[in-house]
């Protein structure tokens, strides 16, 4: 047995989640076979969080056997990115069957990023309302909201302001802090999420860049970081904000390696000088453009 991750209260949820929160977009083009070795993995290091979503392939799918024996050893998450109501309720049925459970922990609105998408699903008729409506009947349990980009933290902001959710999902890694703008806005986030007990779950710890014409043999839209040493660095990074949970990696060769970092950690953060040298030595660049 390695040694534990720690883990930290999921906000005002009552469970103690794994600070690693199982990034099941690994699983979206993997055979049973290979997603049953990753269980195994997980339940090496103590991971007891699994975030998924109906977008990610076959990985409710896959994920679905582990829960006729391991339901009561997870929190789960999965997402919805439609933003009417009655095809939000329509998805989040299919993810109860796919995932073979009659209740999840959390569901999210997934990827809540565009003003327009942002204004249907609030609606009256829109998912967030369909969402509640699941909850009251005990189909979930909480309710959360997820983005990426350089906006989503102001996103955030405003859709924390409109509704109580219990958790929110947004980029940190050493490129997304560095800019001025992200980190204002993200700390505002956190802070407000302190107070208020919401959960603040977070991606991209090990990305590196886009893939920019480099062989792509990982199974990561973005070029992840490789280098043991250099996974130790981002990842402790991130786990030196205190409260603050981490996504994984889509990359099931790479999941041992973030998790070995995590499991190593010593409260001990990265200097800024170690960052500063890991951006320059391994190129780090940003996901989404210049920035804001």
């Amino acid at each position: 047995m390695t040694d534990a991750i720690e883990k930290r209260p999921f906000g005002r949820t009552g469970h103690l989640s794994s600070f690693t929160l199982f990034g099941a977009a690994a699983l979206k083009n993997v055979d049973q076979s290979v997603a049953d070795k990753t269980l195994d993995v997980l339940l090496e290091y103590g991971v007891n969080h699994i975030d998924t979503a109906p977008g990610y392939g076959l990985a409710e799918e896959r994920i679905g056997p582990w829960m006729d024996k391991h339901r009561g050893d997870f929190f789960l998450a999965t997402k919805t990115a439609l933003r009417e109501g009655p095809a939000a309720r329509e998805e989040l049925h299919r993810s109860l069957e796919r995932l073979r459970v009659d209740q999840i922990d959390l569901i999210q609105l997934h990827a809540l990023y565009h003003p327009d998408q942002w204004d249907t699903a609030m609606s009256d008729n829109g998912a967030l309302a369909a969402l509640v409506q699941a909850k009251d009947e005990g189909l979930v349990k909480h309710i959360g909201v997820t983005g990426h980009g350089w906006t989503i933290a102001a996103m955030h902001k405003r859709s924390l302001a409109h509704f109580d959710f219990d958790s929110v999902l947004l980029p940190l890694n050493w490129v997304f802090y560095n800019n001025e703008t992200y980190r204002e806005e993200f700390d505002e986030v956190l802070e407000y999420c302190r107070r208020k007990n919401v959960a603040v779950q977070t991606i991209k710890a090990i990305a590196r860049g886009p893939w920019a014409g480099r062989t792509e043999n990982y199974n990561t839209w973005y070029q992840p970081l490789e280098a043991q040493a250099d996974i130790d660095r981002a990842v402790h990074w991130v786990q030196s904000f205190d409260g603050v949970f981490m996504n994984t990696v889509g990359d099931v060769k790479l999941l041992p390696k973030v998790l070995d970092a995590a499991s190593r950690y010593t409260s001990q953060a990265p200097t800024n000088a170690q960052m500063d040298n890991l951006q320059t030595e391994s190129t780090l660049s940003s996901l989404f453009g210049l920035g804001v």
